[in-house]
């Protein structure tokens, strides 16, 4: 349970006017914000179809839905939040008689409240358990993972999620420096292998991504609901998805193009180019430098 008299967290949505003019929100609509996270990319979106419109946010993290559900509560019954894995999209709009709808956004980015909370495991710059589950009561922990591997699945988890070039040297040294149960131990044996001079990022950020990846299913997931996103779009609907890595963006870009291209089309592309952050924005926001925005509209 959080606390709530105490300042909620902060969240800076990524590429919010850039998403709010794709999806082109209008008075009355209904929209799904598959990531709502702390609710910034919501909000905005409320102001747009509000007073009659709703939407419906999903998070797998039942401490974001616990905050925004506070954050937002002057919305009243235009906003329905869940506690699940978007995953289950087609689902959950469906035990809410909320399709079909103008517009689904997911935002794939972690959420400021998860990489800023140290016991939550995300950050290689804060000591925590090694942990980097979305939802803290399902499934296996990073530090499960980085224990009980063997060490050829390390090495092709770092290279398939992480796209991490010396996967099997750092998988070798995990292994050596077992049991490893917490951030900081494991950013340090990333270091050992990698080193720090001249890098450009911290040496354990690719490490830390495959991890997180694999214990939340991400790719998978992603790929699944995305599938579900046809059956929920109205025609003239449309989807906007903002990733951050290469691995993201090819499953979004893959999805839309073959929607988009085939002998009865569903998605009809907005943009064939890629909407990225501004300089300004990535100036006073960093974790916005790698986001990628791709629209795409349903057809009839």
């Amino acid at each position: 349970m959080i606390a709530l008299d105490v300042p909620l967290p902060t969240h800076v949505p990524v590429l919010v006017n850039q998403t709010i003019e794709g999806l082109n929100p209008q008075p009355g609509e209904r929209f799904v914000d598959c990531t709502v996270g702390l609710g910034g990319h919501a909000s905005a979106i409320l102001e747009r179809i509000l007073p009659d419109g709703k939407l419906l946010g999903i998070d797998a993290d039942p401490q974001a839905i616990e905050l925004t559900n506070t954050k937002l509560a002057h919305y009243g019954e235009a906003i329905i939040l869940v506690n699940d894995n978007f995953i289950n999209i087609e689902d959950i709009c469906k035990q809410h008689d909320f399709h079909p709808v103008d517009g689904i956004l997911f935002d794939l980015g972690v959420c400021s409240l998860q990489l800023d909370t140290a016991q939550r495991g995300f950050s290689f710059h804060l000591e925590a358990p090694l942990d980097m589950r979305f939802n803290t009561n399902q499934g296996l922990t990073a530090a499960d993972l980085v224990n009980t591997l063997c060490e050829e699945e390390l090495a092709r988890i770092l290279r398939k999620f992480g796209e991490e070039r010396h996967n099997r040297k750092i998988a070798q040294r995990i292994v050596q420096n077992r049991p490893i149960h917490t951030t900081l131990k494991l950013a340090r044996v990333v270091k050992q292998v990698l080193g720090s001079k001249h890098a450009r990022i911290h040496p354990a950020t690719r490490t830390f991504m495959a991890l997180r990846i694999a214990v939340n299913g991400e790719l998978e997931n992603l790929e699944t609901a995305l599938g579900q996103t046809i059956n929920l779009l109205r025609p003239g609907g449309r989807l906007a998805v903002i990733s951050y890595h290469s691995l993201e963006d090819r499953i979004v870009k893959q999805f839309m193009r073959r929607e988009s291209s085939t002998e009865m089309p569903t998605l009809k592309l907005i943009s064939r180019k890629v909407t990225r952050p501004t300089s300004l924005e990535t100036k006073s926001n960093p974790r916005s430098r790698s986001a990628k925005l791709r629209i795409a509209e349903r057809l009839s």
